[in-house]
């Protein structure tokens, strides 16, 4: 989709991009850089000329321009350089919008390594080049070109990683040549520096690859200046990942490394580098990198638990603080409802007062106004029958204060009084249970001796009885017969009995089998959608049963497809005869019941 209010100087390079043939494309594409130029820098109209430049498809036209041959190009390496820097300013800062994945996971990448291969083939032409003044020239547009990848890489952190996995990189950095080789070399260094956490992300292999080149370069290069860089390599990669200090020191790869660093010059412009590097690969201080590191890493485990602690009590904290406020609204309450009941009873008590004195001053003025009405004769009366009732009233709220008094002193002896009596109750109730239980069992201690009497009596009792009850006399034979008979019945309907139960448990087990066709049935899947041998499982052992069933298929059909006019006068109950050549089918395709054959 194509923004609105583009700028027209963006839309007549695009339109002269898109009229124009390939050959002036570059050039045409280098007008971006006066736009850009001109432009303030982080200012929102630079990234609305960004946005525009990137919805115009100008960043891939460029993309485009890079990957060609150089020589076809007009302009050369001048017109390749500041495509470069058109390429990385107009990547730094953009935002793509819906097309972000595309942006980040292709153009970049190709952007990035198609700096990486335009550094190779500057590399070669410089290696290639006679003249002093054309190396000079090929040197300044590696650096431009080389300068360009940096801010690429400073814009967009996540293209270190894909960059230091670079086969292009990995040649760059091989270049035996001073100048080639010092520029590739600070190029890492300032990567580095941004962001050296890729460099543990990366492949062994090319982990590896990286340190030995380094190392190489460091005791093969004569040049001072690569060799000060590598020592700064070293020394930055050594102090930023314990892993590759330590890789560095027990590694056999680099066994003998912190020797040869020792034996090298200490009068060079970085030798203070070097003995830090030393110093680093030292056992002592591998020992306390190692110590650093459990350290680190204690700390880290104690920050991720005190988060995890800080993270919990803070999703406790709006319960606790509602709780809280709960509580001390409660208290609140409660003490408001104190107070008022302290209130209250404070004007009940007086409103009691005022009734007392109220009731006092009506009665002093009743008495006054009986006093008057009273004869003066009778006043001596009248006082001592009113002294009477006081003292009986007196007397009689004495005695009931007296009373009360006498209650609750007396009231734990009462207590235990009742107590006594319920011990007393419940230990009556046992005795007499224990009693009753020996009266029963008292008539099992023993059989009373007969006497010569009762023995008599007994035993007239005992023929009384047989007289009145009188048996049919039964001969030995007939008792010996009738006891055969009754061990015949008796072995018969054990032996009956046995048929009996086999019997029942053939039908139980025809039952379960029926139940179980059923089921299986009820459970089958349709003729439309069985597939393989689903059918098999439904086929009958019995071919009889197959061959009935068989018949009755067949009839159904021939009576389903026969004209209307043969259906005339027949009933529905009528049967057809089928001939037997008809059946002469597979009877196991059929399912009557019973499980799969054998």
């Amino acid at each position: 989709m194509k923004p609105t209010g583009t700028d027209p100087r963006i839309l007549s390079i695009a339109a002269e991009v898109a009229k124009s043939p390939e050959q002036n494309v570059p050039v045409i594409l280098l007008k971006l850089k006066e736009i850009i130029n001109i432009t303030p820098l982080g200012s929102s109209e630079l990234k609305k000329i960004k946005q525009d430049i990137y919805c115009y498809d100008l960043i891939q036209y460029c993309l485009l321009v890079l990957s060609q041959d150089c020589s076809r190009i007009q302009g050369g390496w001048t017109t390749i350089s500041q495509l470069t820097q058109i390429l990385s300013h107009c990547c730094v800062g953009l935002e793509p919008g819906e097309d972000a994945e595309e942006f980040y996971n292709e153009l970049l990448p190709s952007a990035a390594e198609n700096f990486l291969f335009l550094g190779r083939q500057l590399q070669t032409c410089f290696i290639n080049a006679a003249k002093a003044e054309e190396k000079d020239e090929l040197l300044h547009f590696f650096q431009i070109v080389t300068d360009s990848l940096f801010w690429l890489l400073g814009g967009h952190v996540e293209l270190i990683q894909n960059v230091l996995q670079s086969d292009h990189f990995l040649h760059l950095l091989q270049a035996d040549n001073v100048q080639i080789g010092s520029a590739v070399m600070m190029m890492l260094q300032n990567i580095l520096q941004i962001n050296s956490g890729d460099l543990l992300r990366i492949g062994r292999k090319a982990l590896y690859s990286i340190l030995d080149e380094v190392i190489f370069k460091l005791f093969s290069t004569p040049s001072p200046v690569i060799r000060s860089t590598a020592t700064k390599l070293l020394l930055l990669m050594a102090e930023s990942h314990q892993e590759i200090l330590i890789l560095l020191r027990q590694s056999t790869c680099y066994k003998g490394l912190r020797s040869l660093l020792s034996k090298q010059e200490t009068g060079t412009e970085f030798s203070q580098e070097l003995r830090q590097l030393v110093g680093l690969l030292c056992p002592t201080v591998c020992q306390e990198v190692e110590e650093q590191k459990l350290h680190q890493a204690a700390c880290l485990i104690q920050a991720y638990w005190k988060g995890f602690q800080t993270r919990k009590r803070l999703k406790k904290l709006p319960s606790a603080v509602i709780a809280l406020q709960r509580s001390f609204r409660s208290k609140r309450t409660k003490m408001l409802l104190e107070i008022n009941r302290q209130k209250e009873e404070e004007d009940l008590k007086l409103r009691l007062q005022l009734q007392r004195q109220r009731a006092m001053r009506l009665s002093r003025e009743l008495r006054l106004s009986m006093l008057e009405i009273v004869h003066p004769g009778q006043v001596e009366k009248h006082y001592r029958e009113m002294e009477e009732k006081s003292a009986l009233i007196i007397q009689k709220h004495w005695r009931g204060y007296r009373e009360r008094k006498n209650f609750h002193q007396q009231r734990q002896s009462l207590t235990e009084y009742k107590a006594a009596v319920t011990l007393q109750r419940a230990a009556l109730k046992f005795l007499a249970k224990c009693h009753k239980k020996k009266k029963l069992f008292a008539s099992w201690r023993g059989l009373q001796e007969l006497t010569d009497a009762r023995r008599v009596e007994l035993k007239q009792q005992v023929d009384h009885y047989v007289r009145r009850h009188l048996g049919s006399p039964m001969s030995d034979v007939v008792s010996r017969e009738l006891h055969a008979q009754a061990q015949e019945r008796l072995q018969h309907y054990f032996m009956g009995r046995a048929v009996e139960e086999r019997a029942q448990q053939h039908r139980e087990a025809l039952m379960a089998q029926i139940s179980t066709n059923v089921e299986q049935l009820m459970k089958a899947p349709s003729l439309k959608e069985a597939e393989g041998k689903e059918p098999e499982l439904f086929l009958s052992r019995s071919r009889p049963v197959a061959a009935k069933a068989k018949q009755a298929h067949l009839t159904t059909l021939k009576h389903i497809q026969a004209p209307w006019w043969k259906k005339l006068g027949e009933e529905s109950g009528d049967e057809i005869d089928v001939p037997k050549d008809e059946l002469s089918v597979e009877l196991e395709t059929l399912f009557i019941g019973g499980t799969k054959p054998p």
